[in-house]
């Protein structure tokens, strides 16, 4: 049976329900550390935690008349808890709330990209050494270069995946920063220890230095790197989309029973979903713009961040999560196809060693320029007259003089390319 993943708990991280749950999670974390230092009595603190309660409906209900989200939420707790409610939100100021809270959903909504990133390289990393002996042609500027495998290929985007993983670490950390210092950040009416104390019950760091928000770099960053973890699946599927053409065929999107390319056409197997991956990656690209834009606020603090967070944190992170479902399902099911790469890789008629010829030149003696010469000549009389190239160079007369029959055998073997790939799979470790 072929395993799909699903983006549901992602959903549930940005839904209003958790939303306000996280909330009232970070109000009962300080009442909490402010009753263990004997701020809040403990009767009072007990009392808040058996009755703290929201609900969506009436929260939205009273925002329509206070215009003003926290304190409509506030109001809404009050109505559960009763007078003891004083004590909640005591010294504090929205964007304490906000943004603490903000934090614990970009870190949750962060370890399920995380955890996906890692079935993803893992799914490369099978692919690498599945198809590591499986020939493909190499292109430069699309053009036929010299061989490669299949594999390697796939190991190069598990490389560049790991260094994702290391920077979304980073990015993960950054994020998960939380402030509880009252209005402006001076800590007025709230001893910064409280900060510390909560912050370390909610399992994040402390701001170091805060104004009335977080500082909005650490967000940029965070949209950043999932800008650039995009990127990288852009440029995989890019890959993908060009080897799946009609003329080229050397891999092809899972095609499942009953599935349609076209309507107008019922051949059509079209690759869909890394088109869609490209123009995924044009979004998470410009939601990382907005983040930038983000960093400067007037003053102590604007909101002019917060509607743009609205929308960029939840549809960056669930559209992350979409991507890298897809992704690990479109290479866990790719077909590949060895005999076509190895029909393209003799398309050119022994062209693309071209090289190896010229190499073998100059060792034995030939200088550089002659060789190159004399070798092009050849090389261009195959592209003109699609002879084949070896038996062309066995026949000229300058070539002959260098290099034996046999010699020149010896260098259109495929093999060869295999003894340094394995170095290349021994250095990141994919063979012993």
């Amino acid at each position: 049976m072929i395993k799909r993943y699903s983006t549901e708990e992602m959903s549930r991280i940005w839904s209003d329900e958790n939303k306000f749950d996280t909330w009232k999670k970070v109000e009962l974390a300080v009442v909490q550390v402010m009753a263990d230092k004997g701020i809040v009595p403990e009767k009072s603190c007990k009392v808040i935690h058996e009755k703290a309660d929201f609900n969506v409906e009436r929260i939205l209900e009273i925002e329509k008349v206070t215009r003003h989200d926290v304190i409509a939420f506030l109001t809404n707790m009050a109505e559960y808890i009763g007078p003891d409610s004083r004590f909640v939100h005591m010294g504090m100021t929205s964007s304490d709330l906000l943004d603490t809270s903000l934090a614990l959903q970009c870190k949750e909504a962060g370890l399920i990209i995380l955890d996906k990133l890692k079935k993803f390289d893992k799914v490369l990393e099978n692919n690498a050494i599945k198809y590591k002996d499986t020939f493909q042609i190499g292109r430069s500027h699309g053009i036929h270069a010299e061989p490669i495998t299949f594999g390697l290929k796939n190991a190069l985007w598990s490389e560049e995946l790991k260094r994702n993983i290391k920077r979304w670490k980073r990015s993960l950390e950054m994020i998960s920063v939380g402030q509880i210092s009252g209005a402006v950040g001076t800590y007025q009416h709230i001893d910064p220890e409280i900060e510390l104390l909560v912050c370390d019950k909610l399992e994040i760091s402390a701001e170091t230095v805060s104004n009335q928000v977080i500082q909005r770099d650490r967000h940029a960053d965070y949209l950043l790197s999932l800008a650039l973890i995009g990127a990288t699946i852009e440029k995989i599927s890019i890959e993908i989309r060009h080897l799946q053409r009609t003329e080229v065929l050397e891999v092809e999107e899972y095609f499942q029973k009953g599935q349609k390319g076209s309507s107008a056409m019922p051949h059509k197997r079209n690759p869909i979903v890394t088109e869609r991956m490209t123009g995924f990656a044009r979004l998470l690209r410009s939601n990382a713009l907005a983040a930038l834009e983000n960093v400067a606020l007037w003053h102590e603090r604007d909101i002019s961040h917060s509607s743009v967070e609205r929308i960029i944190l939840p549809d960056s992170t669930t559209l992350m999560d979409y991507m890298l479902n897809k992704m690990i399902f479109l290479m866990e099911n790719l077909y590949v196809y060895p005999d076509n790469m190895m029909n393209n890789i003799n398309l050119t008629n022994g062209l693309i060693f071209s090289q190896e010829v010229l190499l073998a030149l100059v060792k034995a003696g030939m200088v550089r320029e002659d060789a190159y010469k004399v070798v092009q000549k050849s090389a261009m009389q195959v592209w003109k007259e699609k002879k084949d190239f070896k038996e062309l160079l066995k026949e000229d007369e300058q070539i002959k003089s260098f290099l034996s029959d046999e010699k020149i055998d010896s260098l259109f073997d495929l093999n060869k390319i295999l003894v340094n790939i394995n170095k290349i799979y021994q250095r990141i470790g994919l063979i012993k």
